[in-house]
């Protein structure tokens, strides 16, 4: 297993298909999506993984990026942080062709940032959940060959945090670039809408049906 990031392991029921690798939002920690590794894959077909963001920062817990606005994160954190977690995916036992990204606010972000940013190798599909695509200098997103490529977005209309504005404009931006967008948009806060994770179990089950 990859080194230099803290993360929690469920290892699969037998024989990995496949992975599924979920980032925590702002000032949670790598515990806090790891309930949803059994809820999205309840057979235990793939190898999960919750990794911890690297920065500890005001207001406490972990996080990936200093804040620098929305949807402009902290331009030296940012890199930092991608180059490390780009390092950590890379080094796992599973090709990242074989793995769904995901993640809920700041490990939205960084979900699109690691699945699309131009010279990363494409995942098996990218969850996003209450986030946006990331502007930050020195960082592209690269939308080449993205057709038939599934993303799954979910984003509350009462979000206070990060207006839905980017959720739609995240599904637009890939659609448009030929992406297969599932997309779901609920009348709640900055939280992931528990009335979307079958259609979020049926997305993984077939992302990775290989």
């Amino acid at each position: 297993m990859s080194e230099g990031l803290q993360h929690l392991v469920r290892e699969p029921a037998g024989e990995s298909e496949g992975a599924l690798i979920l980032f925590h939002g702002r000032g949670a920690d790598e515990y806090d999506l790891f309930p949803l590794l059994d809820a999205l894959d309840p057979e235990r077909r793939l190898l999960g993984i919750t990794p911890r963001g690297p920065l500890s920062l005001p207001p406490g817990g972990a996080h990936w990026y200093r804040l620098g606005g929305i949807p402009t994160p902290d331009e030296a954190t940012f890199h930092s942080t991608l180059a490390l977690v780009s390092g950590f995916l890379d080094g796992l036992p599973l090709p990242i062709e074989r793995t769904v990204l995901g993640g809920f606010s700041q490990g939205c972000v960084m979900s699109w940032a690691l699945g699309l940013g131009a010279g990363r190798p494409r995942p098996a599909a990218i969850i996003g959940l209450s986030g946006f695509l990331p502007r930050v200098e020195g960082f592209e997103l690269d939308l080449g060959g993205l057709e038939g490529f599934r993303v799954a977005i979910a984003h509350g209309t009462l979000d206070p945090v990060i207006p839905v504005v980017f959720g739609r404009e995240a599904r637009d931006v890939l659609t448009g670039a030929g992406a297969s967008v599932s997309y779901h948009e609920a009348p709640l806060p900055h939280t992931i809408d528990p009335a979307v994770l079958p259609e979020l179990r049926t997305f993984v089950r077939e992302a990775t049906d290989f």
